[in-house]
């Protein structure tokens, strides 16, 4: 007869959870009690089964994960980590992509939470107050996304922002153009904020653009616009948009690194091909992928009121060949800007660019 979980609880007088997780997470477990379950079941002759374990704890031993883009170099590094971790946890993955549908999102999760035991929703687009439905719909873990009364685990955009423009401000840059990223996201919200918040402490003239979808088409279409506002210096909000810019920057006969500047977010594997090579903040999107799943497991395990853990990571400039000193002065006219930007040009002859 086949030896299960209930066997050694009832062999070692203890609950069927606590064996679980010293059979299968056991760093979990203090020492004294996790080495005598585990003898127990090796004199008992147990074999690990993870899907009959699963089954005696009430689980599927399944997790989902939901992206808005498989596609976006910035969500493959936290598939990965997830479906790595995960692996080692003796817990399977399923992965759905609503290609940047908003209004797909909580369906997906809908059908996704019937069939696995928790949630870990990437860089959620739905709105703030919506978020709540998901919580409602089984244990979750969000990324990239600060949610009230849920694990979350933010990446601090402040640091490496901030690094950028100490970046470009040495090199002599005081006008830099942000091309934001989509409207609903929350990362270009606070993308944005931490840019403002730098170039104010810098004495930097900060130039908006966008919004703009996180794709390389996005970055090519804001080519002219950065070229007529004068900026030296861009800052993308992802590098898709940075590297369409960059390629359509050299159709114009502009050298990216001498004549111009550019940053992108997410120290994605095409930023160290490209030509030049992209400077780029790196985000830490494989650890971010890593620690959803230890905080979903271990919110599988707790108690109800134990507080949401909120999780910051930070980020860092990555110096590449995309960035250089300043070119040399140039007038830009307001007539040639304004109807660009938008009419928000003050009224004035001309304007110094560096």
């Amino acid at each position: 007869m086949r030896v299960t979980l209930a066997d050694i609880a009832k062999a070692c007088e203890t609950s069927l959870s606590t064996v679980s997780r010293a059979l299968s997470d056991p760093d979990k477990v203090n020492p004294q009690t996790r080495e005598r379950i585990q003898r127990v079941a090796r004199e008992m002759g147990y074999m690990t089964n993870p899907i009959a374990r699963a089954l005696a704890v009430g689980r599927t031993g399944v997790i989902g994960l939901i992206v808005p883009d498989i596609a976006n170099p910035f969500f493959p590094p936290i598939i990965k980590a997830v479906q790595a971790r995960a692996g080692r946890k003796d817990t399977a993955v399923l992965l759905a992509d609503t290609d940047e549908h908003a209004a797909d999102e909580l369906e997906r999760a809908r059908v996704l939470s019937k069939q696995v035991d928790g949630l870990i929703m990437v860089s959620p687009r739905t709105p703030e107050d919506r978020l709540a439905e998901f919580v409602q719909l089984a244990p979750v873990v969000f990324v990239n996304r600060q949610v009230e009364g849920a694990p979350s685990i933010i990446i601090d955009n402040s640091d490496g922002i901030t690094q950028a423009v100490q970046h470009l401000v040495a090199l002599g840059h005081r006008r830099i153009c942000y091309l934001n990223g989509p409207r609903r996201s929350w990362s270009n919200d606070r993308r944005r904020a931490a840019l403002k918040e730098a170039c104010a402490k810098y004495s930097v003239e900060l130039i908006e653009l966008g919004p703009f979808e996180p794709q390389v088409q996005a970055g090519v279409h804001a080519a002219d616009l950065v070229q007529a506002s004068g900026a030296t210096a861009v800052i993308a909000y992802d590098d898709q948009i940075a590297l369409g810019l960059m390629a359509r920057l050299a159709e114009h006969r502009l050298q990216v690194g001498r004549d111009i500047s550019v940053i992108g977010i997410d120290d994605s594997p095409m930023s160290d091909v490209a030509y030049p090579t992209l400077t780029s903040i790196h985000v830490p999107g494989a650890e971010a992928g890593a620690v959803a799943v230890d905080i979903l497991l271990a919110q599988l395990d707790a108690d109800d009121a134990d507080p949401a853990p909120v999780v910051q990571l930070e980020t860092r400039l990555v110096i590449r060949g995309s960035t250089g000193p300043a070119p040399t002065q140039r007038l830009v006219t307001t007539e040639s800007i304004g109807p660009l930007l938008g009419g928000e040009i003050p009224s004035r002859a001309t304007r110094r660019t560096d």
